[in-house]
């Protein structure tokens, strides 16, 4: 089977989810969110200091998507690993719930699977040089990758789903915008969908379902009321952590079927 081509098309998914991590997230600090205030109390920073420093979180947030996309380097990627956790992190930490924090798995899920395409086992300088070549693909990155996403998967959407039967009031602002006449209900109903949904990526991620959660988490997503594009840009780990799942899925169903035709023609 293609795995080269396999492996080149899951880089490329991952890549572009990390550059759009990046900047919808860098947007948020040039715009000065106001829930920001809250992350930059957790440090003791008031909010006249927090509103000088989320334009230059933000703008060194924007210049990494766009190197990740132009120049692709490692460090980049490590870089988005360890500021997506501990952008995360902020939430609970700030009186959030938990689940906020596991919700946002693909800004840290989707770096980290790149990182182990691309390989991380380089000398230092080799994280600020451009990914040329990526891992030699073999049964052992297989699973490791595949551990990572189904992991991630199913972090991102038990924590949407626990978000909703908590009933977050952004969620049901977004519910009641649709013109659902009881949010409270669909919070719930969505709520239970997407936990099942967690469990099966995690325990059984059967390959027709990754497109429907994919498509789901796409959809889902675009509804805030507001800053409503950049939130669906800066999730884009989610959806690129659900597709690439699909890919290694759909590779593995493949040659599956491939090895049998040669066992019969054998």
């Amino acid at each position: 089977m293609n795995t080269p081509n396999l492996s080149s098309r899951m880089y490329t998914v991952l890549r572009i989810a990390c550059a759009m991590c990046f900047i919808g997230h860098g947007a948020f600090g040039i715009i000065t969110k106001p829930i920001w205030c809250n992350y930059f109390a957790v440090f003791g920073i008031g909010k006249e200091l927090a509103n000088t420093l989320m334009p230059v979180v933000g703008a060194v947030d924007i210049a990494l998507g766009i190197i990740i996309l132009a120049y692709p380097i490692r460090a980049a990627g490590g870089w988005l690993v360890f500021w997506g956790l501990f952008t995360a992190s902020l939430r609970p930490l700030s009186g959030e719930p938990f689940a906020e924090f596991i919700e946002r798995a693909g800004n840290y899920g989707a770096p980290f699977a790149l990182l182990l395409l691309a390989g991380y086992r380089v000398p230092f300088k080799g994280w600020f040089k451009p990914i040329r070549d990526l891992q030699s693909w073999d049964e052992m990155l297989q699973k490791r990758i595949k551990l990572v996403l189904q992991i991630a998967g199913a972090f991102l959407l038990a924590g949407h789903g626990w978000l909703n039967l908590l009933g977050k009031q952004g969620l049901l602002k977004q519910y009641t915008f649709l013109g659902f006449s009881d949010a409270v209900i669909v919070s719930h109903v969505v709520g239970y969908w997407e936990l099942l949904g967690a469990v099966l990526v995690l325990v059984l991620p059967l390959r027709w379902l990754m497109p429907i959660l994919f498509v789901w988490k796409m959809i889902s997503e675009m509804f805030y009321p507001a800053y409503g594009f950049f939130e669906w840009v800066e999730r884009g780990g989610s959806y690129a952590i659900l597709f690439a799942l699909w890919l290694l899925i759909t590779h593995e169903y493949k040659t599956r079927q491939h090895e049998a035709v040669n066992l019969n023609a054998a």
